[in-house]
C-alpha cells in the first residue's frame, strides 16, 4: 500500500473536509436521508363546501383555506384547535399544525358545512 505524505497546510484543509463532510452527513439523518420538508396545503371554499373534504398532511405542515364562494365563510375546528374570522371572497385563512392527530371543523356560519386535517408524524 502507497502512502502519502500531505504538506502541513493541505493536510489541515483535509481534515476540515472530512469533517464538515462528516458533520453534514449526520445530520441529513440514516442513509443521507434529507428531513421531509413540511407541506403547505390549499382547500377551497366554493358552493358551500370544502374541497378537498378530507386532507393528509405531516406535523408541521400549513393548511390555507380560500374562499372563492359569493358568500362568507368561516373555518372553525370542532375541538377548537383553530378559528377563522369570516372570510368574504377572495379572503384566506392559515393554520399550521404542531401536533398529530385528526382535526375535523365546519363553517361557523353554516354548521352543515364539515371538512377534515388528518395531521400524521
Amino acid at each position: 500500500m502507497h502512502s502519502r505524505i500531505l504538506p502541513r497546510g493541505r493536510l489541515a484543509a483535509f481534515a476540515l473536509l472530512s469533517t464538515l463532510l462528516a458533520a453534514s452527513s449526520l445530520a441529513a439523518g440514516p442513509a443521507g436521508a434529507a428531513a421531509p420538508a413540511a407541506k403547505a396545503v390549499t382547500v377551497t371554499i366554493a358552493k358551500f363546501a370544502f374541497t378537498p373534504g378530507v386532507v393528509s398532511v405531516p406535523v408541521g405542515a400549513s393548511v390555507t383555506w380560500i374562499n372563492n364562494d359569493d358568500d362568507a365563510h368561516s373555518v372553525v375546528a370542532d375541538g377548537k384547535a383553530f378559528r377563522s374570522a369570516p372570510l368574504d371572497t377572495g379572503d384566506h385563512y392559515s393554520f399550521t399544525f404542531q401536533a398529530a392527530g385528526v382535526y375535523a371543523y365546519h363553517c361557523g356560519l353554516h354548521p352543515q358545512m364539515v371538512g377534515k386535517i388528518v395531521v400524521t408524524r
